[in-house]
């Protein structure tokens, strides 16, 4: 089962899951920080210190990659590094540290994917409104545009945001992230300010770019899934239809399209008006993507009701949900095997999700940005044995071969995560990753499910037996 050549081959780290030295260097508080410092919002009140210890230990997890025998590593930016306050004065210790490790990732033969925002707000931009706000848009590509200039000329491929779904609606509505709101019309604000600033940081990128010798392929990384309801009954279909809206379509209808659901806004109606939304912030929006990272892990049943449902098997949201206007919808469970997240594992919702994206987007250039699993892995002196995460990813990969064949433009796959992290407001109790970290010791240990991934990408598929 072998993949095309050209093929991108990577894992994904984000940076304050791993890079830990949150106060070293003058890096300004991120809005993380602050949701950890607050009592009960992260297990164990865990923080991100020491995580991996990567902003001392990059060479060493460089290193990680290259003998993966990996081609690219997909690492997100810490705008607060960069900027303390989200704006204005600059930190060149931080723009130090991407220099350098971008410098490393090229000498050892990696291409560097950098994503410039996976969640990490500057405090002091939520302290005026943050997503919330339109001004954030407007520093976002400020900070972009910062970021290019510094690695433009040997950096090609750049994600805008990572997750728009989780930063609006688990930040804004549910409140089970940072930073920690519970309020769904401010939600809805976030969902557009974070699309507008995609778009105004895309601008400025290929603005910053015109003559220069490496044109920037732009993109956005979303974790599109695939939703289904658990009947077909009226209240079922238009649950699904519901959680499809406020899921995926919120974010790919105006990213492709220039435009929100009507059925979205219908469902908000009582909400929200999108009074937000200003002339021309649609077409710089959707101004054309170079590429669409797809961060999958599970697929998701929904129903309209609990009728006929034995209380085992769905999930309610509680007082605070994310789903806004949606709040009766509830996620079913199927009876599937579950990994440690207690989430599904279905490998067809991969491809059902790819096939999507190409029929309704035709000719977007599709990268499995994320896709991995977390288990309870148990150390055996120098190995971990985990064919749990082998067998999750050799059918998603599967799935993904499946998907190419049937003629979607997919060209790349990323495991998430190259390192044990900080698993958000789980803190260190989750582990994602293909290479085990000892968080007392940092000790790197490249996991079973590493080497397996390792010699896929050195074969450029998958072979006979595991």
């Amino acid at each position: 089962m072998r993949f095309p050549e050209g093929f991108v081959w990577g894992a994904a780290t984000a940076s304050f899951q791993i890079e830990g030295a949150t106060t070293a260097d003058g890096r300004g508080p991120s809005i993380w920080d602050t949701f950890c410092a607050t009592p009960g919002k992260v297990n164990n009140g865990d923080t991100g210190d020491p995580a991996c210890d990567h902003y001392n230990r990059f060479r060493e997890d460089v290193a990680l990659v290259r003998d993966l025998g990996l081609g690219a590593y997909r690492f997100s930016i810490g705008w607060p590094r960069i900027q303390p306050d989200g704006k204005g004065q600059i930190l060149q210790a931080g723009l130090d540290f991407y220099d350098k490790l971008v410098d490393a990732l090229l000498e050892a033969g990696i291409e560097p994917w950098p994503t410039l925002y996976h969640w990490d707000l500057p405090q002091a931009l939520e302290d005026d409104g943050g997503w919330t706000n339109r001004d954030t848009s407007y520093r976002f590509a400020e900070y972009a545009g910062v970021m290019h200039k510094l690695l433009g000329d040997r950096v090609t491929n750049w994600s805008t945001l990572n997750e728009p779904w989780c930063s609006s609606f688990l930040g804004y509505a549910s409140g089970v992230h940072a930073p920690g709101r519970r309020e769904p019309a401010s939600a809805l604000a976030a969902v557009h300010h974070l699309l507008l600033g995609h778009g105004l940081a895309a601008a400025t990128i290929r603005e910053q770019a015109v003559g220069s010798a490496r044109k920037p392929l732009v993109g956005i990384v979303h974790n599109q899934t695939t939703i289904r309801p658990n009947t077909e009954s009226e209240a079922d279909l238009d649950a699904a239809r519901r959680m499809d809206a406020l899921r995926n379509r919120i974010f790919t209808e105006p990213l492709l399209n220039g435009t929100y659901p009507e059925d979205l806004r219908a469902d908000v109606a009582e909400i929200s008006d999108f009074g937000f939304v200003q002339e021309g912030d649609l077409e710089i929006i959707s101004a054309p993507l170079d590429m669409m990272g797809v961060n999958f892990y599970n697929p998701t049943w929904v129903a309209g009701s609990t009728d006929g449902l034995d209380p085992a098997d769905f999930d309610v949201e509680g007082e605070y949900s994310p789903s806004v206007g949606s709040e009766h919808v509830i996620t079913v469970r199927r009876g599937l095997p579950v990994t440690a997240m207690g989430w599904e594992i279905d490998s067809t919702g991969l491809y059902d999700t790819l096939a999507r994206l190409a029929t309704d987007y035709p000719g977007l250039s599709l990268y499995i940005t994320e896709n991995g699993a977390a288990f309870d892995d148990q150390v055996t002196g120098d190995a971990v044995h985990d064919e749990n995460r082998r067998a999750y990813l050799e059918s998603h990969l599967r799935a993904a071969h499946a998907a190419i064949e049937a003629g979607v433009p997919l060209k790349g796959y990323f495991a998430w995560s190259l390192l044990d992290n900080f698993e958000w407001a789980l803190g260190y109790d989750k582990r994602f990753g293909i290479v085990h970290v000892d968080y007392e010791t940092q000790r790197r240990t490249v996991k079973d499910s590493g080497r397996w991934y390792g010699r896929v990408v050195q074969e450029g598929g998958i072979g006979g037996a595991p």
